[in-house]
């Protein structure tokens, strides 16, 4: 975790300078992606907001996922995620938004979405997404860090590109 708050520091110095800001909807991650912003000092310059969208019904409402994709190919998808992305850019208008869906365990598994996968968006500044679909192992709390880590770096990979 300590590197991770280097990491969070570094996002929050080059982005102020910048004068660019991020949003995150969150579902597995239980707004830890956000907590990992706002244990920082200076955060309050570049987080425009975070949504932690848990339920199906409050990802439809809130950042307006399709129910037809939720239905079809589920909240654990990079359809899910485009959505979640699209829909916190609109909310937020920030710079950059991170979104990330998946399953943490230890139930919600099944043999094509296995405990531990995890999709992980980012929407840059030009509008274009990334997602990446990850699958992590551990126990759900190791799930969910190192979710939260990945988001992080990818911000961080894009920001530093």
């Amino acid at each position: 975790m300590k590197n991770l708050e280097k990491t969070v520091k570094k996002l929050i110095e080059i982005l102020s300078k910048r004068d660019q800001t991020v949003s995150f909807a969150e579902s597995c991650t239980g707004g830890r992606i956000a907590a990992a912003f706002t244990a920082v000092s200076g955060s309050s310059t570049i987080l425009h907001g975070s949504c932690v969208t848990y339920a199906n019904e409050i990802k439809e409402q809130w950042l307006g996922v399709p129910k037809v994709i939720l239905e079809t190919k589920g909240a654990v998808s990079k359809e899910c995620v485009e959505y979640m992305l699209a829909g916190m850019e609109r909310m937020a208008s920030s710079d950059y938004t991170l979104a990330v869906s998946g399953i943490a365990g230890p139930t919600g598994g099944t043999e094509f979405k296995p405990v531990g996968t995890v999709y992980v968006g980012l929407r840059t500044p030009d509008g274009k997404n990334e997602v990446h679909h990850c699958l992590f192992k551990g126990e759900r709390h190791q799930v969910q860090e190192q979710a939260t880590a990945f988001a992080i770096e990818l911000l961080e990979k894009n920001v530093n590109s």
